[in-house]
């Protein structure tokens, strides 16, 4: 065997090292970002958990809650106060589950269930005034 043919079976062997190497480091790619997705969709999850959680195990902050997403009105000025923490903490956990979606973190089947949930809760009354700045209203949605 002489030099050449030597070399070429190096550079054969070389590229399809070459060739492996890529393969292996787009399979990893893939599951890196797998893995990045799920992690953000767990995130969401809990920061929205955490948020909706004391509706669960305060009835008085579950009453509020209701009670200011059907009539704001109806909540003394203290209930509003806390209506409107909890309702910003809400909005915010919200928002981090759509930048989520938006930059690729979350499936768009997944971003449509939490979507959905949001939509109900704007379906009421003053949800949807809560979350658009209007003229009797101290805290808009921006």
């Amino acid at each position: 065997m002489n030099w050449e043919a030597i070399n070429a079976v190096a550079q054969l062997v070389s590229s399809i090292g070459v060739v492996a190497s890529l393969w292996y480091l787009a399979i990893q790619v893939h599951r890196s970002t797998r893995i990045a997705k799920l992690s953000g969709q767990d995130a969401a999850t809990t920061a929205l958990r955490e948020v909706t959680r004391p509706f669960a195990e305060n009835p008085e902050v579950g009453r509020i809650w209701r009670i200011g997403l059907e009539n704001l009105d109806a909540l003394s000025a203290e209930e509003k106060a806390r209506f409107f923490h909890v309702a910003f903490q809400f909005l915010k956990a919200m928002e981090t589950i759509h930048f989520h979606y938006v930059y690729g973190l979350m499936e768009e089947s997944v971003w449509r269930g939490w979507r959905n949930l949001y939509e109900h809760y704007l379906a009421k009354t003053h949800g949807r005034q809560f979350a658009r700045p209007g003229k009797d209203r101290q805290i808009g949605g921006r």
